[in-house]
């Protein structure tokens, strides 16, 4: 049977002996739509227990996540001055590149996010500190970062970066004007240039897949998919449905990026039911049959756990970080983001994954930032960066009407 995210909570409390499918664990993520999950919320107690008992025990032992790591670049402090929650963000800073300009003027203008939470117009003060700093280093590194550039994508660099003199331009009136509303739509605009920026500073894929997976599609880069979901019956405000746009990351996850594309790409989960919904996750990619994946040359194509280590250079495969005996080391794309997504797969065998895929709804108690249990043990392969919120509303049986690849097509590499 196909295992979904929210076993990995209570395995936490069973990390000394492996993971265990409690009667809470048991409850909570049957797999099939049409089989009931009762007593939901003394499960929720259950499990918020479990987790927070193991991740203070990780805590006493010696610290989860970037505070218990090895000594991490001090981008990935990432926004609001913690962990990374922001999808966008973590995009970025999984981007495979070494610039320091860029990421400064990055931490730059993510801090933002945390002087908008001051009330009235006191945050405009530090928000333009940071804006004059991110403008001073562009003034300053400006030759450093158009170096940075790929050859290939320099034409593209060199209109992010003038994106991005001209909006910080546009910035400093706002604050000129004293204009607090306009801040984090000029503050958006400004981010994206980056990521337009550090994108072209990519220069080709950064490591060689095992051989051994060369049968399976894999994503060299990043892709963009849009998603429309109609739901089965209208909500309470009237509301049919809605669009999500995806970023999946092959730099990380060529593999799990690369299955995903590809069975968007021929159209596969078009037409197919939302198949679990139960506030934890949203989870689908189950054929109709006794088939648990994607049908390939009669069998089920089956793709390795894959998890990229911050530090390392290639990912880990076949195995959860915990069997690797890395646990508390964190993940390059991690279970930060509400919308992140992942890969599910059976609960004992971490190379079963095939084309059920799950978002996870984050709710910051059962997944805390910097002591998530999911990290390590699901091969996260991208994020949600718009229209994040219809996950709130889908339900089970609602309907993917449209799943295509928008971006990136080009980067999927199909076996020969």
């Amino acid at each position: 049977m196909q295992s979904c995210a929210t076993r990995a909570f209570t395995a936490a409390s069973a990390r000394a002996t492996g993971p265990r499918r409690s009667r809470a664990a048991q409850i909570v993520c049957a797999q099939q739509a049409d089989r009931p999950v009762p007593l939901l919320e003394q499960v929720q107690g259950v499990l918020r227990n479990a987790l927070l008992g193991a991740a203070a025990a990780a805590v006493v032992a010696g610290g989860v996540g970037p505070e218990g790591s090895p000594a991490l670049p001090a981008a990935w402090a990432g926004i609001g001055g913690g962990a990374v929650t922001n999808a966008k963000a973590l995009l970025r800073y999984a981007l495979p590149i070494d610039c320091k300009p860029i990421r400064q003027i990055q931490r730059d203008l993510e801090g933002i996010s945390d002087d908008l939470r001051v009330p009235g117009s006191k945050s405009l003060g530090p928000i333009g500190k940071r804006v004059r700093s991110a403008n001073s280093v562009l003034e300053r590194d400006g030759a450093a970062i158009v170096a940075a550039f790929a050859p290939d994508k320099k034409a593209e660099g060199l209109a992010a970066l003038d994106d991005l003199k001209k909006s910080l331009a546009e910035f400093q009136a706002i604050l000129d004007a004293q204009d607090k509303q306009a801040v984090p739509i000029k503050q958006s605009e400004c981010l994206d240039a980056v990521s337009r920026i550090e994108e072209a500073m990519v220069k080709g894929f950064p490591f060689e897949v095992p051989q051994e997976y060369a049968n399976l599609p894999q994503l060299k880069g990043r892709a963009t998919v849009e998603m429309e979901i109609q739901f089965g019956e209208a909500r309470e405000d009237l509301a049919t449905g809605g669009k999500m746009v995806m970023v999946v990351d092959g730099y990380n996850a060529p593999i799990s990026a690369g299955d995903f594309v590809d069975l968007v790409r021929r159209g596969f989960y078009t037409g197919m039911e939302i198949q679990r919904a139960d506030g934890f996750v949203v989870q689908t990619g189950k054929p109709d049959g006794d088939s648990q994946g994607f049908v390939e040359d009669g069998k089920v194509r089956t793709i390795p756990l894959e998890v990229m280590v911050k530090g390392d250079k290639v990912p880990v495969y076949e195995e959860t970080l915990e069997e690797n005996g890395r646990f508390r080391e964190s993940p390059v794309l991690p279970f930060n983001a509400f919308g992140t997504m992942a890969i599910a797969r059976e609960e004992f065998d971490s190379n079963s994954g095939s084309s059920q895929f799950f978002w996870l709804l984050k709710e910051s108690e059962l997944t805390p930032t910097g002591a998530n249990v999911l990290d390590g043990r699901y091969a996260v392969f991208g994020y949600v960066t718009e229209g994040a919120n219809l996950l709130k509303e889908i339900q089970v049986g609602d309907k993917i009407v449209s799943a295509k690849v928008t971006a990136g097509e080009q980067n999927l590499v199909l076996p020969k």
